[in-house]
């Protein structure tokens, strides 16, 4: 296994316009060029996100390592190099259809619009949308967002989430949106946003790495339920079953547990900070009946 490729943005642009429509056989193109290039987060909570320097880091991140490790086995390469191409909420989707990533393993939601254009691997990470907030702001739930800014990442759905809940109906704020989680999360930090709404996960692992910790809580109703998945190109039966597999293997062999707690509830990187999340009932029923249900099921009742 090579070291780690960071690819520049410039390059990921050409790479972009090159790909034209993307291969229907990863496999083959993984075999033949002797590298995968996977989509990562630069600031999604634990599951994925940078240290800097081209080293990205994460629960989700290293399980796909650890795919790549099974796909190299699978194709009988003596060597196969990771390409780390950082990915956006607002580009994830067309870099994995383009053929530029071929597979993106971050804090993806997977539902029944997405899967319109790209397919997903099984559920690893079952995710509550929730509410941080200053802990001296007195605010405790959706109703005392009235009047306040809200900040959200743009590309992500969790202000429609906002808007449709139920106690939702007649609060009216202002969305201030961040280009990614990180700046988000400064914008709560800073005061520009009274609140940050966004995956539970991404909040306590921002929460984590900043500098007061104990001046954030996450607050409020559960906004959404959603199963977070591997991405990857659609009609490609053969390397979805091959991702499967190695999800399905690292499940079996409890590897996978393993990692969860690493990242979750072990002192990580670069604060040695404790998250302090352990996996929910959900999650571990996603592991205990690996499926790739989208989140339109989970809302059923």
């Amino acid at each position: 296994m090579s070291l780690k490729t960071p690819v520049l943005a410039a390059l990921a642009v050409a790479a972009a316009l090159s790909a034209g429509t993307a291969t229907a056989d990863t496999l083959k193109k993984i075999k033949d060029s002797g590298s995968i290039t996977l989509g990562v987060r630069e600031s999604s909570g634990a599951l994925a996100y940078t240290l800097g320097n081209g080293k990205y880091v994460g629960f989700h991140t290293e399980m796909a390592e650890r795919i790549a490790l099974d796909l190299q086995k699978q194709l009988g390469l003596k060597e196969l190099k990771i390409v780390y191409q950082p990915v956006t909420s607002q580009n994830r989707i067309p870099l994995v259809t383009n053929g530029t990533v071929d597979l993106e393993c971050g804090s993806t939601t997977n539902n029944v619009a997405r899967q319109k254009d790209v397919a997903f691997a099984v559920t690893t990470y079952v995710e509550e949308v929730r509410i941080a907030v200053k802990a001296n702001s007195g605010i405790t739930s959706i109703a005392q967002l009235n009047g306040k800014k809200v900040a959200t990442t743009t590309g992500t759905t969790s202000v429609q989430l906002l808007r449709k809940h139920e106690r939702g109906a007649g609060v009216n704020f202002e969305e201030v949106y961040g280009k990614d989680h990180a700046d988000s999360f400064l914008n709560l930090e800073s005061g520009r946003a009274d609140a940050f709404v966004m995956d539970g996960q991404i909040l306590a692992g921002n929460i984590a790495r900043s500098k007061n910790p104990a001046d954030y809580k996450i607050v409020g109703e559960v906004l959404n339920v959603e199963p977070i998945a591997c991405m990857l190109r659609k009609d490609d039966a053969a390397f979805k079953k091959a991702v499967d597999d190695s999800i399905g293997g690292q499940i079996k062999a409890g590897s996978l547990a393993k990692l969860y707690d690493k990242w979750f509830m072990q002192p990580i990187p670069p604060a040695n900070a404790k998250v302090g999340l352990p996996a929910s009932d959900a999650t571990k029923a996603a592991w205990a009946s690996p499926n790739d249900k989208p989140a339109e099921d989970y809302a059923k009742k």
